[in-house]
């Protein structure tokens, strides 16, 4: 089961990839990336990399998503749908990129792959963790929930007066309490 949805993602993520360089606006290229992306991550969920799995998925959803909030708002074309080539130099792209598939395959084919001689850890995430910060680990846990704990005072100290100061404790009010006219 594990090798065919392996199969089904990859060759999902291929063709989502083509997909990119095949649709005619920016939209929908942003989709089938994202798509692509999400396949892709199948495979490190396949691996029992959990969090990396769940990591790598919001992710690629909330820059996908950005993305095409940005091309709604800035785009000269209405919401990145008009018909645009998203290919530019297509027969030197092309060269360089079967060129990039051969040397790649060919190392796949011919380079002797290593055998695991140890057995399967029962954590790979920490594992992967303690390799990736080593003695880091415990300094960069504080400084993420330092940066949320910025994040979130930040948010309460750039709100002056939230929903409950303008409209009452029970929210009864129908006119905000507004020093300032305007509802702000």
């Amino acid at each position: 089961m594990t090798t065919a949805v392996f199969w089904l993602c990859a060759v999902g993520s291929v063709a989502s990839g083509i997909a990119v360089f095949r649709v005619d606006s920016m939209a929908r290229a942003t989709f089938a990336l994202l798509l692509s992306f999400l396949f892709a991550a199948v495979p490190v969920l396949l691996l029992d990399l959990t969090y990396l799995g769940v990591l790598v998925v919001l992710m690629m959803i909330m820059e996908m998503v950005v993305m095409a909030i940005f091309m709604i708002m800035y785009m000269m074309n209405p919401a990145g749908l008009m018909p645009m080539t998203m290919v530019h130099n297509q027969k030197g792209s092309l060269v360089i990129a079967v060129g990039t598939f051969l040397v790649l395959a060919t190392g796949v084919l011919l380079i002797p792959w290593p055998q695991q001689e140890r057995a399967r850890p029962d954590d790979p995430t920490m594992q992967l963790g303690e390799a990736l910060m080593g003695s880091k680990m415990l300094v960069m846990i504080v400084l993420g929930l330092a940066l949320f704990a910025t994040i979130v005072s930040t948010v309460v100290l750039a709100t002056h007066r939230g929903r409950y100061d303008r409209y009452g404790d029970q929210l009864e009010r129908d006119r905000p309490d507004d020093p300032i006219a305007g509802g702000l």
